[in-house]
């Protein structure tokens, strides 16, 4: 009996020893949400309504998009037909927004001429140069004004600007329609030539994309640019070396590291099926973030010191057994999510900490309703070692009905919820599920161990009998009867009469 209380015992704290050990020696720590860290979100809405897969395909795009930011533990839901995207840790936010905003589709247009940087404010003096030999001509558009970013229709010529990192125009063109669009691009990437040290753009086409790319360079002409057009804005022009590319290329211009690894990115993850506005956006600063998180901190500590406190009072040495287990699940906890943030992804908003700090109180609530079967035990008459075995037989079945509501409940706010939610939803039911495995693995055999022993059991101040308030088993003299009633006591020196 002894070796089976004993060997679950053992394994549950090398289980947390080993874990919490190996966390601290990897580094690992919880991956902060959005508002424990500062960042920014943004709600993404369709120009017009669409399909719920061309939404899904929109959402991989963005997060694809911003992975390859190399931003932590990003959250990209959808909420109806919106898009929520956020961004906890990052640190320019403007250049990630402007990245997850660019939602049009790719677009390359043969660029027809250059125009003046600022359109002209009298209309009769503008003047441009003729289109490019083999460039189609445009279908006049209004040169002095630049087309806005909605009105930017791949079939139709546009006048778009090109723009520096500040937003500011740098450069307009008269472009004809698209020829090819963002999906025949396969592939991507910034690299630095070897040769002359400059970084360069090298791109694959698909098959399908290989043979419009050829054609659009053929009529186009060697020597002539072409345009790629971005949510209205000209990402770059570059001239084309060649009228046959065979199913690759390479894009040079003096680029810098970054500028280069931005167009890269563009070029890999900009046909988006569907064209998104931004509806609102969101920005959470480093020190809110941190102030939030101290204040959840204080108040989860708060709470589980007066929690602590009164199981002391209330169930003596037993309420010590309640600090262990909520120190030993807390430690577990920590690592199960510091794995999940490592591994998965998962991120610990400030909700997700709410949901850890309200299944406190289920963990307790599996302590409180073994320990009142303790005590239901020993008022029937039972010792207090043959009652914490039998006790907890029982007490365990309320224990995994309670926790099974819990853990559905859980689980089904977070299959039917969004955002923050699904975080609270999610953090309660893994520590709903941790408290089975503790009360059975840590709670039980410990309890039971130390039912046997005698001074854990009959101190006048902690012991479990005080708690669980137990009589005190006291022997009192009993008179004797006879014949129905008291035996008759004799005194020497009596009335003999």
């Amino acid at each position: 009996m002894r070796r089976s209380l004993v060997v679950p015992l053992v394994a549950f704290l090398a289980v947390v020893l080993l874990a919490t050990g190996g966390t601290v020696a990897a580094g690992w720590k919880p991956q902060l949400g959005l508002d424990l860290q500062g960042g920014a979100s943004v709600v993404l809405q369709p120009r017009n309504q669409v399909e719920p897969e061309i939404l899904e395909q929109a959402i991989s795009i963005i997060r694809s998009r911003v992975d390859a930011l190399g931003v932590a533990e990003p959250e990209i839901t959808r909420q109806g037909e919106a898009i929520i995207v956020a961004l906890p840790g990052v640190q320019d936010t403007e250049k990630a927004l402007a990245v997850v905003g660019q939602t049009a589709q790719l677009l390359f247009r043969p660029v027809t001429s250059d125009l003046p940087r600022e359109p002209p404010a009298d209309a009769s003096t503008t003047t441009t140069a003729p289109p490019a030999e083999g460039v189609p001509a445009p279908d006049q558009p209004d040169l002095n004004t630049t087309t806005a970013p909605e009105d930017d229709d791949p079939a139709k010529s546009v006048v778009l600007p090109e723009k520096d990192d500040d937003g500011k125009v740098v450069a307009r063109y008269l472009l004809a329609p698209a020829e090819v669009k963002g999906s025949a691009i396969s592939k991507a990437s910034a690299t630095l030539s070897p040769a002359d040290g400059e970084w360069a753009v090298d791109f694959e086409l698909t098959s399908e994309g290989a043979a419009q790319w050829d054609a659009m360079a053929a009529k186009v002409g060697q020597g002539n640019r072409i345009a790629i057009d971005l949510d209205g804005v000209v990402k770059s022009a570059p001239a084309l070396s060649s009228t046959s590319f065979g199913g690759s290329g390479q894009i040079t211009g003096n680029f810098s590291e970054t500028e280069a690894k931005d167009l890269a990115l563009v070029l890999r993850y900009g046909s988006l099926p569907v064209q998104l506005d931004r509806q609102t956006v969101q920005t959470v600063s480093a020190s809110l973030g941190q102030d939030s998180l101290r204040a959840g901190l204080l108040a989860g500590l708060l709470g589980l010191g007066l929690v602590a406190l009164y199981m002391v009072v209330y169930y003596r040495a037993l309420g010590v057994v309640v600090w262990l287990g909520l120190t030993l699940s807390g430690a577990l906890m920590y690592s199960i999510v510091s794995f999940l943030g490592e591994r998965y992804g998962l991120a610990l908003t400030l909700a997700g900490a709410v949901g850890i700090i309200v299944s406190v109180g289920v963990t307790v609530d599996s302590y409180v309703v073994y320990f009142e079967r303790l005590k239901d035990e020993v008022r029937a008459g039972r010792t207090i070692r043959s009652s914490v075995d039998r006790g907890f037989k029982r007490a365990y079945r309320t224990i995994l009905a309670a926790d099974a509501a819990s853990f559905i409940g859980a689980m089904v706010l977070y299959l039917l919820s969004v955002g923050s939610v699904r975080g609270f939803a999610l953090f309660l039911a893994l520590s709903t599920a941790l408290d089975v495995i503790v009360a059975y693995t840590f709670t039980r055999p410990l309890v039971i161990l130390l039912g046997r022993s005698a001074a854990f059991t009959g101190s006048s101040r902690l012991g479990v009998a005080r708690g669980l308030a137990a009589p005190a088993v006291t022997v009192k003299p009993t008179a004797l009867f006879a014949n129905g009633g008291p035996a008759r006591s004799t005194k020497a020196g009596g009335d003999r009469s």
